[in-house]
């Protein structure tokens, strides 16, 4: 099924027809008439397509907008909008594009990533999948983090695959992408239109009221961090979601200012107490120089130390060896020695955890 099915619309849409149809791009990026890059495992590259002139780019961005029912003008000059199929599509256009009209295609999957297939890619090792999936198993609370487009939603997707098929989960999105393959799950989406807007805030406060086993949010990128936070802590662990951070412990002084956006008088230690008692388990996905994309952290939150500073271990790292024949790093995971926290709950649950996945390995 084609991207996008519209005839009309995929006749203004001509000049990229063939990335939109192609299943290897994964991102299609206009900056201006003549100047548009694809995404294809990972790299960017410069394409000869281009629209006739900047008045044949803003048409078929027009009839985009209307194909998913909302408007695009010089009053509402950002659209940020979902395809049928789920792909992503945001268009900025004058007076806040400076330079023309900016649009950005980011194209969904038709097939679920799982666990299984990060690993054939790379992504991880056998080892990180199964501490994950004892994590998961133990309803311990997690975080990805990551950068724009360094895989956090698939890394989401395919780790809350370890999700057991009995419970019951919500998930919040801003737009729906997660492709969860339990048979109990129910999907919330922001609103926002001109008569009413609904933000993930008002979603995660009324998923509270759904009975929720375990509760998954897309992307925390606002004061609803606090929300999900206490959610974690009042009877919904196991829960999950994503956040923009380049380190585990940048993702910690992220989640800090998150909070801090509700304008609560409540002293740092405060929020930190709260940040180390909900949260569990760090994961961190980077985009390397290469292109690839790999987990380069699993970190374990212990706690505060007596200075109030977070205690963070990492347990797997992503060693880097090298520039391979081929253009792309040669790489190793990395078990760092330390043992979770919750191997002993792990074994009075029943869950055999080997001491080698964590054997730090010879220099």
């Amino acid at each position: 099924m084609p991207l996008i099915d519209n005839d009309t619309t995929r006749s203004f849409l001509a000049p990229i027809l063939a990335f939109l149809d192609d299943d290897q791009v994964t991102e299609i990026l206009v900056n201006a008439p003549n100047d548009i890059f694809i995404e294809k495992a990972g790299r960017l590259y410069k394409t000869d397509a281009e629209f006739a002139d900047a008045d044949a780019l803003f048409a078929a961005v027009r009839n985009i907008a209307q194909y998913v029912g909302r408007r695009i003008n010089e009053d509402e000059p950002i659209l940020d909008a979902r395809l049928p199929d789920g792909s992503r599509i945001h268009i900025v256009i004058p007076p806040c594009a400076k330079d023309g009209i900016y649009m950005t295609i980011r194209k969904f999957g038709q097939k679920a990533v799982v666990m299984k297939d990060l690993i054939s890619f790379g992504a991880l090792s056998v080892e990180m999948a199964r501490v994950l999936h004892v994590a998961i198993q133990l309803k311990k609370n997690l975080i990805i983090s990551g950068a724009t487009s360094s895989g956090k939603t698939t890394l989401l997707n395919a780790i809350s695959g370890f999700i057991p098929k009995d419970q019951r989960i919500v998930v919040i999105e801003d737009a729906s992408e997660l492709q969860l393959q339990q048979p109990h799950v129910l999907r919330l989406e922001v609103l926002k239109n001109d008569r009413v807007q609904v933000e993930i805030r008002d979603l995660v406060k009324s998923s509270l009221r759904l009975r929720p086993d375990r509760i998954v949010i897309g992307e925390v990128r606002g004061p609803e961090a606090l929300d999900l936070l206490q959610a974690m802590t009042t009877g919904h662990a196991g829960s999950m979601s994503t956040l923009h951070a380049n380190n585990p412990k940048q993702a910690l002084a992220r989640l800090e200012t998150l909070i801090m956006m509700n304008r609560l008088e409540m002293p740092l230690i405060a929020i930190r107490s709260q940040v180390a008692s909900a949260i569990q388990i760090i994961v961190q996905a980077n985009r390397l120089a290469d292109g690839s994309r790999r987990i380069t952290h699993i970190s374990e939150l212990i706690g505060l130390d007596e200075h109030g500073n977070y205690e963070l271990n990492d347990l797997f790292l992503l060693e880097v060896l090298g520039m391979g024949a081929n253009g792309k790093f040669n790489t190793r995971f990395v078990p760092t020695g330390i043992r979770p926290s919750f191997i002993e709950e792990a074994t009075r649950s029943g869950i055999k955890v080997p001491d080698s996945l964590f054997e730090k390995p010879a220099a």
